[in-house]
């Protein structure tokens, strides 16, 4: 749980996260699919559901970061729903054992039946590059989430961890892709 201290702390770091680039290049490679040299890519899809209402439920978990709280991780946004330009720490873990992962929102997809938005990383996170999670209302009625990561270590621990880093990421976009499709109502 956060404390009344960590959040005026978070508050703060949100100020200073406004202004760094994100730490990787070409913004967007998530939505146009060119990997650049260097970055691994992940990509996943789930059927999550059926129909309308369920694509609207995913959505609005979605873009209100509750698909991570559900993951296991914890989120501090500098805004409730997700939008172009918000700042947002992911944490896993807890206390100094804890992962810190800085985000900003580079992207977000708000068509009729294609939702979603896309995170780059900012200093301090372990991992350089871009995550996308878009929800879609497929014509036969299906709802699906696809996740696509596109990285690289960015810290000497994630450089250090090799495999076992990649094995982390793919657990927790399980994890991701899980917390929508074990929702109902």
């Amino acid at each position: 749980p956060w404390t009344s201290s960590m959040l005026m702390m978070f508050e703060d770091e949100v100020v200073d996260m406004d202004q760094p680039p994100v730490t990787y290049a070409p913004v967007g490679c998530t939505r146009t699919g060119v990997v650049p040299d260097g970055f691994d890519e992940l990509r996943r899809s789930r059927r999550i559901g059926s129909g309308r209402a369920d694509f609207e439920r995913a959505a609005d978990a979605l873009l209100t970061w509750q698909m991570h709280r559900r993951a296991g991780i914890a989120v501090m946004a500098s805004h409730e729903w997700v939008e172009p330009g918000a700042v947002a720490e992911l944490r896993l873990g807890v206390g100094r054992l804890g992962l810190r992962a800085p985000v900003r929102v580079v992207d977000v997809v708000d068509e009729p039946t294609r939702r979603g938005f896309a995170y780059g990383t900012l200093p301090g996170h372990p991992e350089s590059g871009e995550e996308s999670f878009v929800v879609e209302l497929g014509e036969t009625g299906d709802v699906t989430l696809t996740i696509t990561a596109v990285s690289r270590p960015a810290s000497r621990l994630a450089r250090l961890s090799g495999p076992v880093g990649r094995l982390v990421q793919s657990r927790i976009t399980d994890r991701y892709l899980s917390a929508l499709a074990d929702r109902e109502g």
